[in-house]
């Protein structure tokens, strides 16, 4: 596909909402770089990675990453917003223009982010919960439910959570002896990626912002050192939000698990699980 018809794929997918925090950006030409416009804030709380494409007929682009999908932002000298690909009078695609410019750079993590994402079932949506969160249990659940995750295993499964690192080899073995029970539609299990060091905690921000993240994880597990690269220019915000779940409930290590029991009760393990089996015969959330 084409550098145009690529871009006008993924350039119509559109979510904003206001929340307050800062990232990391690339320059994509040598300038002062704007600030991030606020409504744009909340996609990188979200792990996405934002990159600032320069300034051309007076408007301000910006490219967002999420999950493969890359999102084309244009603000206009009143603080509007448009999305989508950028022409000249001439009928020249500036956004293709501004995206040469940008890998001209060096920068090459929207080549490694920025593809079709593969076929694969809806996930649905996580389900609002029906809790007030009277108690530290229900905040706690809430909270976990409301963190950066991936999916690993079929929807409409019982389904738990559970931290990861990326390097962490007790997340390593306890993945490896989970995924025949995954493949066999016997749960679901939405990793929560975090990093105790910069190396992982930049794997994990790669992981979050992927395509194919479950496809990255398993080559991870398997020995492919490339799988997930940690790139210091990488926006790390989606998993310090991770990481600051885990500290705030006083969480300190991984894998940590946790999930809603048959009983409704909120449960959590701490390190790998003695018996898997066990541990998926007590879940009493669905995917």
């Amino acid at each position: 596909m084409n550098e145009i018809r690529r871009i006008k794929r993924f350039a119509l997918l559109f979510a904003l909402t206001m929340l307050t925090f800062s990232a990391p950006v690339a320059f994509a030409q040598d300038e002062l770089l704007p600030t991030i416009p606020d409504p744009l804030k909340n996609l990188v709380n979200e792990g996405a990675q934002i990159r600032f494409l320069g300034r051309d007929e007076n408007v301000e682009g910006w490219v967002v990453i999420k999950s493969g999908v890359e999102q084309y932002f244009y603000v206009l000298p009143s603080g509007a917003f448009l999305t989508g690909v950028l022409f000249d009078k001439e009928g020249h695609a500036l956004t293709v223009q501004q995206v040469q410019r940008l890998r001209g750079q060096g920068d090459d993590l929207l080549d490694r982010l920025a593809s079709e994402a593969p076929n694969k079932p809806s996930e649905a949506s996580p389900e609002k919960s029906k809790y007030d969160f009277k108690t530290p249990a229900e905040q706690f659940f809430y909270d976990v439910e409301n963190s950066n995750w991936i999916p690993f295993g079929k929807a409409g499964t019982p389904v738990f959570y559970t931290f990861v690192d990326p390097q962490c080899p007790h997340c390593h073995d306890m993945m490896k002896e989970l995924k025949p029970l995954l493949d066999e539609g016997k749960a679901q299990v939405r990793i929560i990626p975090i990093g105790f060091r910069p190396e992982t905690e930049a794997q994990a921000a790669f992981l979050l912002a992927a395509p194919d993240p479950i496809d990255l994880w398993w080559r991870n597990l398997d020995g492919d050192t490339t799988a997930l690269p940690a790139k210091t220019e990488i926006n790390t915000q989606g998993v310090q939000r991770n990481l600051s779940i885990m500290q705030a409930w006083k969480l300190t290590g991984t894998p940590t698990l946790i999930y809603r029991a048959k009983d409704d009760s909120v449960k959590v393990i701490e390190g790998k699980p003695k018996n898997l089996e066990t541990l998926i015969n007590d879940l009493g959330a669905r995917s």
